[in-house]
């Protein structure tokens, strides 16, 4: 028995959540993210939860870390310098894209400037055809030319995309081999290995971010890797991956781009985890954090998967839990645009210099400024007396910043700028609810990250839904997550083909194929028999429609009553997303996925018994703003420790924890289950 990990790194807060495997007690531990090198304050997180609970760093068994480093360098343009090789001819693919508007309505707002320059992308004289036909086959030696070409240039990482490499990697190889035989020290990924799927300028897309982000990540995860050792941790630490599941650091240096949503997508694994024991299967995340708030639906405690999510402007066609993301955070900074109206986000203070109210420096007011100055949040301290509030600065920001130029009261001011982040993430909510055919009356909203319990009330009550599960630890659910969450890799092959009885052999063959991926990646990770989980399904479309829809294979696929079996369940599957199915057109597979998964040993949340005695938490009273009473009103402050299991708490008060501050509005009715966790009735 020992120790598990879960970190999570946000861009303002680092999360540290230990599970005691023999106990099951969960220690966590919450402190500002060192942005300059994460691993840094991760490193400190750990000594200090673990020096503060006398705790052997010996005994640590198990680490998975969210990071948002690749990302990050995405999103700043702060990653290697990157060149392309690809199919003579097709090199402005990346300008030409799919000759679309970033924005349908918006004239004005302009493309994402590409990650590499046109003069550091060559072209190789080689062509294979759709069908996987060689029409010109590659000249080894003239092929290293613009190789050496951009070695010349400085060129750190490379990325390979040859024209329907995705049928036939044969060119992509020779070209592999030549890097890494004359140019070892340079990253390089190739479309096949990255994507075998088809669609040119996605499958570009994807490889050139791979390329871009690696170096950044490979050197990140070596520091991580080093600073673990050093400091006495002998554990091969796991990375999240936007699909939900883990992944080896091995793995992650070679595949960087699977980071993308690594952090968000642990806190939905989280979500669904706390949910299934309170007895909730259909929620709507709100993961409100310092910089940015991610919401997704989950329908029977399952999360809807994507591809062709965008990271930094460009597309990714890897799969990704499907999380909607806006620049809405507890350090959103508030602003009057040039017509005079107040603004907030998508502009975040960050953990450098913060808001005002931490005291860093920071000169902007935020979110948790206008929560400080409401006085929703402790105006002396949070973070459990760990990190004192400088509340005056708030007030003076506000005043001067916004309430002066506005000529309104400075509580008015700071209660229009918990509005605006409100309607902020109603707007996201309805996206993945409303614009998806769904009503949010039919679910729980399920809120967590430092800031997401201050504001999901009010959320709640604007999107018409009754109730709100707040878990134990909402602060650091994110870091909870990444220790229920499976090893797990998926494998995608494209092949079109229709999708009827003369097929049938080349299917299975297909199929087979990606099995043999399969048995390789459990061989490598020495994944038992008894933990070996497979799920397969095809990607289909009636013929001459553009896109695919994702059928489930629920069992084998040998006989043509079976794969009759397929084409209805896609027909059904096609009517509940289209409102239609036409059972006579003729049916293609497209694409084929296999998604492999390890469990791995999970936390078990404790049960506890109800407690007789209510009543000892109330530990403060303070004056707090609610706009229901438009004014502030005398509230009672309980400690999250205190409050007895079974209890059940009136609102207007305010329950404060390490990790996080619920607020709890008139009307509104809070009860601790038996999970801890604090499920809030909303009343009218």
């Amino acid at each position: 028995m020992g120790y598990r990990i879960g970190i999570d790194v946000g861009g303002t807060f680092t999360d540290v959540c230990i599970f005691d495997e023999q106990s099951g007690k969960i220690l966590i531990y919450k402190l500002s993210s060192t942005n300059k090198d994460p691993s840094t304050a991760i490193i400190d997180g750990i000594n200090t939860i673990m020096e503060e609970n006398n705790l052997l760093k010996s005994d640590i068994n198990y680490l998975v870390h969210g990071t948002t480093v690749g990302t990050n360098a995405a999103i700043q343009r702060t990653g290697a310098k990157t060149g392309l090789l690809t199919t003579s001819g097709f090199r402005d693919i990346v300008e030409i894209a799919r000759q679309t508007r970033p924005s349908l309505y918006d004239l004005t707002e302009d493309k994402p400037e590409q990650l590499i320059k046109r003069r550091l992308r060559k072209e190789v004289d080689e062509r294979i055809l759709h069908d996987g036909s060689i029409y010109k086959k590659i000249d080894v030696e003239e092929a290293k030319k613009p190789v050496t070409e951009l070695i010349e240039e400085g060129i750190e990482s490379i990325a390979v995309c040859f024209l329907h490499s995705y049928i036939n990697p044969e060119h992509e190889k020779v070209i592999k081999n030549i890097i890494n035989e004359t140019y070892p020290n340079v990253f390089v990924s190739i479309s096949s290995e990255v994507l075998p799927e088809y669609r040119e300028y996605e499958r570009l897309s994807t490889t050139i971010l791979n390329s871009y982000i690696g170096p950044v990540v490979s050197d990140y995860i070596n520091r991580f890797e080093n600073n673990l050792k050093n400091n006495g941790i002998d554990v091969n630490p796991y990375i999240s991956q936007s699909s939900g599941g883990t992944m080896s650091t091995s793995t992650t240096k070679k595949n960087p781009v699977r980071t993308a949503l690594s952090g968000p997508s642990a806190g939905v694994s989280g979500a669904i985890y706390v949910s299934e024991l309170a007895g909730f299967e259909n929620i709507i995340t709100l993961d409100m954090g310092g910089t940015s708030t991610d919401v997704c639906l989950i329908q029977d405690l399952k999360a809807n998967s994507a591809t062709g999510k965008k990271v930094a402007g460009f597309p990714v066609n890897l799969p990704m839990i499907d999380i909607h993301a806006v620049g809405a955070g507890g350090g959103s900074i508030a602003w009057i645009d040039s017509g005079g109206v107040l603004k907030v986000g998508p502009h975040s203070a960050g953990a450098e210099p913060g808001p005002v109210s931490y005291g860093l420096g920071g000169e902007e007011p935020t979110v948790t400024d206008a929560n400080i100055l409401l006085r929703r949040l402790n105006p002396k301290e949070i973070l459990g007396g760990k990190m004192k509030v400088d509340s005056a600065g708030a007030h003076q920001a506000v005043d001067n910043k916004l309430a002066k130029p506005l000529n309104m009261e400075n509580n008015k001011v700071a209660q229009g700028i918990i509005k605006v982040i409100n309607s902020n993430i109603m707007r996201a909510v309805r996206v993945v609810s409303v614009e998806r055919g769904h009503n949010p009356r039919d679910f729980t909203l399920v809120a967590y990250g430092g800031a997401g319990p201050l504001h999901a009330v009010d959320v709640a009550r604007e999107l018409g839904m009754k109730t709100v599960l707040i878990p134990e630890s909402p602060g650091i659910l994110c870091a909870l997550g990444l220790l229920v969450a499976d090893l797990k890799m998926d494998y995608v092959q494209t092949k079109i083909m229709m999708a009827d009885s003369t097929n049938l052999n080349d299917i299975q063959i297909e199929l087979k194929k990606l099995d043999s991926k399969a048995g390789k990646w459990f061989e490598k990770e020495n994944i038992e028999e008894s933990h070996r989980i497979v799920n397969r399904s095809l990607n289909m479309r009636y013929k001459g429609q553009n896109y695919e829809l994702s059928v489930q294979l629920t069992g084998e696929l040998e006989n043509e009553a079976q794969l009759n079996q397929i084409i209805d369940r896609f027909h059904k599957t096609h009517e509940k997303r289209y409102g239609y199915a036409n059972y006579k057109e003729e049916v293609q597979i497209v694409n084929f996925r296999t998604v492999v998964s390890a469990e791995k040993k999970k936390v078990s949340l404790k049960k506890y018994k109800t407690d007789s005695e209510s009543g000892k938490g109330i530990v403060d009273k303070r004056n707090v703003y609610f706009e229901e009473c438009d004014g502030y009103v005398e509230t009672n402050i309980y400690d999250r420790n205190l409050i007895g299991v079974g209890e059940e708490i009136q609102g207007p008060c305010i329950i404060e924890q390490l990790d996080s501050t619920i607020v709890v509005p008139p009307n509104v009715t809070a009860k601790m289950d038996e999970y801890r966790n604090i499920i809030l009735n909303i009343g009218g």
